[in-house]
């Protein structure tokens, strides 16, 4: 098996109006996300996947995108510059352990990376 889908993330121009829209068409639980500007927690428990809605910043409109485990974001980031991708986001450490990066396909689509925190 591959490295797997880990994460989905939506962020647009109102996060607030985001994160109802879903609590009402799914009826997922969001929680705030505590240190972030305006982002919430969605648990796999209520959406079988985790995941975080939220508002974009003043650099990026927004999308809709997953997250793929990587052991390596920035092997990963660097093998996609060699296969034609772009790197959006490089790796970033999150509180808590883990670290995100973003990149984008020949296309220009968006895919998050996330390296899990030390067990």
């Amino acid at each position: 098996m591959g490295q797997p889908v880990v994460f989905f993330e939506v962020l647009g121009s109102d996060g607030e109006a985001l994160r109802s829209f879903y609590t009402d068409l799914f009826g997922w639980k969001i929680d705030k996300t505590p240190g972030l500007t305006d982002y919430g927690w969605v648990p796999a428990t209520t959406a079988g996947l985790d995941g975080g809605i939220g508002t974009a910043s003043n650099s990026w409109s927004g999308h809709l995108t997953v997250c793929v485990q990587s052991d390596d974001p920035q092997a990963t980031l660097d093998r996609a510059a060699q296969l034609g991708g772009k790197t959006l986001q490089p790796p970033l450490q999150l509180p808590g352990g883990c670290t995100i990066a973003l990149v984008a396909d020949p296309e220009g689509h968006a895919v998050g990376l996330v390296k899990p925190p030390p067990t």
